[in-house]
């Protein structure tokens, strides 16, 4: 759920049980997460604004993680938007090298299977074309595809994404409703 770097195996607590013993039973507060991100990285950790007492995470089941997040396409690296932004990256450890070295091989590997996938579709194979749309759709390259969404009408887009996959991305790419800006 944080960061992209497993199917999820491990439950936790968005809000820790030491915190909310009446949440411990909320389904609402239970995200699936990678054994580093619950175990090490956030265990019990809930940073929350002093003043208003208001949880500094970003909350993946209720906001948008790219409105507090920017994911720098050609490093891996993420860069915080806001403070919730950098209390999500310090929490949950979203810095570590294997996560930016992995995020950006998944940048490589999309635009790879953008460009096979418009192939396949310019040679009729739309079966095999699909699958692989759906294939993009799954972690690991769902965070990474939804960042070159993201970036596409931003400024400077041009210096990441090349012009052939913001044109697959635009005209031949069925982009989930959702992830539209």
């Amino acid at each position: 759920m944080y960061c992209g770097d497993s199917l999820g195996t491990a439950i936790d607590h968005f809000e820790p049980i030491k915190l909310a013993p009446l949440r411990a039973f909320d389904w609402l507060n239970h995200f699936l997460a990678c054994e580093y991100c619950n175990s090490n990285a956030k265990r019990a950790e809930y940073p929350c604004d002093p003043l208003t007492g208001a949880c500094l995470l970003v909350d993946p089941s209720a906001e948008d993680p790219y409105d507090h997040l920017q994911l720098v396409l050609n490093t891996g690296r993420y860069r915080a938007k806001t403070r919730k932004g950098e209390a999500t990256i310090a929490t949950f450890r979203l810095d570590r090298w294997q996560l930016e070295r992995a995020r950006r091989d998944a940048f490589d590997r999309c635009e790879d299977m953008l460009r096979g996938y418009a192939r396949l579709l310019s040679s009729g194979e739309h079966q095999r074309a699909q699958i692989r749309a759906e294939a993009l759709l799954r972690q690991p390259h769902a965070d990474v595809l939804y960042a070159m969404v993201r970036t596409l009408d931003a400024p400077g887009a041009a210096l990441v994404l090349d012009d052939d996959i913001a044109g697959i991305l635009r005209t031949r790419f069925t982009v989930p409703s959702r992830w539209r800006a």
